[in-house]
């Protein structure tokens, strides 16, 4: 069977795509040069925040690019942008558990147009059984901005539309971030120019975050296809960052 990133460059992409090790391995061996030898200690704690499979659209998607692996990345990544930028505590739960599900509502790991929507328009929903799950209740008047994030993080912002120029206006900072952590957890990806470009972010990123990113997705992908359960090929991702 050909591996992920053979897909790729054969634009032979499916509807369902996931991890396999030729393509971990590629992506292990082109760690970007720029990076130091060892990531960054982590300056505080993130929180990890592991998605539900029963919250995903497609049971066949909680194992794949966009899966439950990638939302609880992007929890961590946004807890952690969250830290640098000055959210407070309710501020960076909401964040995280909106990162956390933003892309469950996908139908297929394509270009899924208006997930982003879905997802927002589910988490509008159900966000009192998402926090319950996550352990975190959400302050009201964070749910708006919080589905907001979620609507537009899919959304090149030179594409909004006029309605979602005003949506973001309401929630810009929220946005920013989502998008943002998003954004790192793209060394995932088969083909080294569909990583990270921060030129695109409309906020600072530290310079110690990528290469956290990169770990992250290495590592927790590493013990996925080991035969960890995702909550503990994460959860041993995570602690590689406090040695």
């Amino acid at each position: 069977m050909p591996s992920l990133r053979e897909l790729a460059e054969g634009r032979r992409l499916g509807d369902h795509q996931a991890m396999d090790q030729a393509t971990l391995d590629w992506i292990t061996s082109n760690r970007p040069t720029s990076f130091p030898d060892r990531p960054a200690r982590l300056p505080h704690a993130p929180l990890l925040l592991i998605p539900p499979t029963d919250c995903f659209a497609d049971a066949r998607l909680t194992d794949s690019i966009h899966g439950v692996l990638h939302g609880a990345r992007v929890s961590v990544l946004a807890s952690l942008l969250a830290g640098e930028h000055g959210l407070s505590r309710e501020e960076t739960a909401a964040l995280s558990v909106a990162a956390a599900v933003h892309d469950c509502r996908r139908r297929h790991d394509r270009d899924d147009v208006a997930h982003g929507q879905r997802a927002a328009r589910w988490f509008a929903q159900h966000h009192q059984i998402v926090s319950h799950a996550f352990g975190h209740r959400l302050l009201v008047g964070l749910i708006a901005p919080a589905a907001t994030a979620v609507a537009l993080h899919d959304v090149p912002y030179d594409a909004f539309s006029p309605e979602q120029v005003r949506a973001y206006a309401q929630a810009q900072h929220f946005t920013d971030l989502l998008k943002a952590a998003d954004c790192l957890d793209r060394y995932r990806l088969p083909l080294d120019r569909w990583w990270p470009d921060t030129t695109r972010l409309r906020i600072r990123v530290p310079a110690w975050l990528p290469p956290v990113a990169f770990a992250l997705v290495t590592a927790s992908e590493q013990h996925r296809l080991d035969g960890a359960s995702p909550a503990d090929a994460l959860t041993l991702a995570r602690l590689t960052l406090y040695r």
